[in-house]
């Protein structure tokens, strides 16, 4: 099947129809489809992120990973001035403080975009202390790399839509959903490389518009395994899978970039 990535203001070499990039417009923030509402501090490690281009504005998320490192995905920082890192929120519009940072803290991907695998950013921030409402998320460990986490039952989180074009939320959502070969992501979307990794997703349980950059968890032994990269192009409640930037087969990079590795 020929796939396509709508990304915002690039044109992707990687052309292929079928695939939506979860970020659509200007500070279009909205909710994961058919999750729950968190509870206050259930998920310290996100972060919200927005992020501007000149005077457009969109919203994002992202993971922290260390005291001075954020982890989100690449699309999400294409052609950006500035990003203000919202830090301990539930909802949006409640952060507990922020902090904004230029462009030249960024660092995304060397191969972005030429691989939708590498949809990963890293952004440096000035040091952020931890407590219980702002945590860091552990990444898997060196040795975890050849895992593929295949049928783990994982956690992701976002400020996105409730269902294709809905109007601006508040509250933090999350839904639970499985892990699933790239072998069966691929029969929708057609040949991925092994630095995507997918999920399923029953009923309308899915990532949408606006939640790009966010965290993908493991319920067991929360280890950040991947960050929310794209969904089916049709709607966002399409029965098929939903991918992300693999962690694993980034750990050397972070690790180059930012220090942080296990």
């Amino acid at each position: 099947m020929q796939l396509k990535l709508k990304l915002w203001f690039i044109c992707l070499m990687w052309t292929v129809v079928g695939i939506r990039n979860v970020l659509t417009g200007a500070l279009r923030d909205h909710i994961i489809t058919n999750g729950y509402p968190a509870t206050v501090g259930e998920v310290p490690y996100i972060v919200g992120l927005l992020v501007r281009e000149g005077n457009l504005a969109r919203w994002c998320g992202g993971s922290i990973i260390h005291n001075n490192w954020v982890l989100t995905a690449a699309h999400c920082t294409d052609h950006v001035t500035s990003v203000t890192v919202y830090y301990g929120a539930t909802r949006r519009t409640q952060a507990l403080f922020n902090v904004m940072v230029n462009s030249g803290h960024i660092i995304q991907h060397p191969d972005w975009p030429a691989s939708i695998g590498n949809d990963i950013a890293l952004i440096r921030t000035p040091h952020v202390g931890f407590w219980g409402m702002v945590q860091k998320i552990e990444l898997p460990g060196l040795s975890e790399r050849s895992n593929s986490y295949e049928q783990f039952t994982v956690k992701t989180c976002g400020w996105g839509s409730t269902y294709d074009d809905s109007p601006l939320p508040e509250w933090l959502q999350c839904v639970d959903l499985a892990i699933i070969s790239n072998e069966q992501c691929s029969r929708s979307y057609g040949e991925l490389p092994d630095s995507v990794l997918c999920v399923d997703t029953p009923q309308g349980r899915s990532i949408c518009d606006g939640d790009s950059g966010g965290p993908l968890v493991t319920k067991e032994n929360h280890k950040l395994v991947g960050i929310t990269s794209f969904s089916d192009a049709e709607s966002c409640k399409s029965a098929a899978p939903a991918g992300f930037a693999r962690i694993t087969s980034h750990l050397e990079w972070i690790k180059n970039v930012s220090g942080v590795s296990y």
